[in-house]
């Protein structure tokens, strides 16, 4: 048997759903004729009555009502199916790449707030160390670690970042019993290095004038937030991000390993992406609602490290560090 004609097969499917011809032209956007053809051709082609008139109302015959048994499944699933295309494709939504760390100790608890005053946005959090290809990725912006300045693209800094050694109060105590000397102590330390923050333990030894017999690191992770779990947890001292374990310091579960040494303060966090993106209004109001959540994050670490006796000395990370060094942490 030939194929069947498609567009016969749905102007018989809308008849025998509204039971005249003239309610399936106008739902068709056709003439009656029109309808009236389709149904002649598809009988012709199967060779059987499909309907029989009864007081200006078509009724399926048996043969008919076995094709609008199959038809009326068909159509009705191939229309839900648009139906549902059309409304993901209206669906208002918002994707953010964003590094992991900050994914999970900052954006992370957080997020909730903005969602529930923009509750008609779906939003979407890729927490990849991958930087965003913008011109073939579908994301519409980027919250990155780093040490900024990526060529073509609208790169606002949202936060700073406050990095000094860490520890938990015992074990700073344990490294307390064997020396009044942080340059001793810090020699007796097990060192955890977070390989992607910018300012490592070299960078900061140097800048204090320490040297050590041997740098060697016991614990070496990807992720500060890995390190700063270690640190509390007394596996050692951690050289990290006080943006990113400002509770665990205000709980006292880490302490700053000596407040003699200054924090090292540089712009670290950035929003990223192309400037045409800006003209979403979703995104504007996250940069704005992230720099002021940012904002005040920041000033309540300020405060929270002069408290403790800390002072701060700025770095200059456009001289001091690779610009490829911090896309990951």
């Amino acid at each position: 048997m030939r194929d069947i004609n498609l567009k016969a097969t749905e102007y018989f499917e809308a008849v025998a759903r509204l039971g005249t011809v003239t309610k399936a032209a106008e739902e068709l956007k056709v003439s009656p004729s029109a309808v009236s053809q389709q149904l002649k051709i598809l009988e012709t082609q199967l060779g059987v009555r499909l309907f029989r008139r009864e007081k200006r109302r078509l009724v399926l015959t048996l043969d008919g009502d076995r094709l609008f048994q199959t038809t009326s499944q068909s159509f009705g699933a191939l229309r839900n199916a648009c139906s549902a295309i059309g409304r993901q494709r209206d669906v208002r939504s918002l994707t953010i790449r964003v590094s992991p760390s900050f994914g999970v100790r900052w954006l992370g608890p957080r997020i909730a707030g903005f969602a529930a005053a923009h509750p008609e946005w779906n939003i979407r959090i890729d927490a990849t160390p991958d930087f965003t290809a913008f011109e073939t990725e579908a994301i519409d912006f980027d919250l990155r670690y780093g040490a900024g300045g990526w060529s073509g693209l609208a790169v606002e800094r949202f936060m700073s970042d406050l990095v000094l050694p860490m520890c938990s109060p015992e074990y700073l105590d344990k490294l307390r019993g064997v020396s009044d000397e942080p340059s001793a102590q810090l020699a007796s330390a097990r060192l955890i290095d977070s390989v992607k923050m910018l300012y490592r333990w070299d960078l900061w030894l140097a800048a204090n004038d320490i040297k050590l017999p041997d740098l060697v690191y016991p614990f070496r992770y990807d992720r500060s937030s890995m390190s700063i779990e270690m640190a509390k947890q007394g596996g050692g001292i951690a050289l990290d991000s006080v943006s990113l374990c400002l509770p665990e310091l205000e709980r006292g579960e880490l302490v700053p390993f000596c407040v003699d040494f200054a924090v090292v303060d540089f712009p670290a966090y950035w929003f990223v992406c192309p400037p045409r993106h800006f003209n979403r209004r979703i995104v504007s109001r996250f940069f704005d609602w992230l720099t002021e959540a940012c904002g005040a994050h920041e000033a309540r670490a300020r405060s929270f490290l002069k408290e403790k006796g800390c002072r701060f000395r700025q770095v200059d990370t456009a001289h001091l560090f690779d610009e490829a060094a911090g896309d990951a942490d």
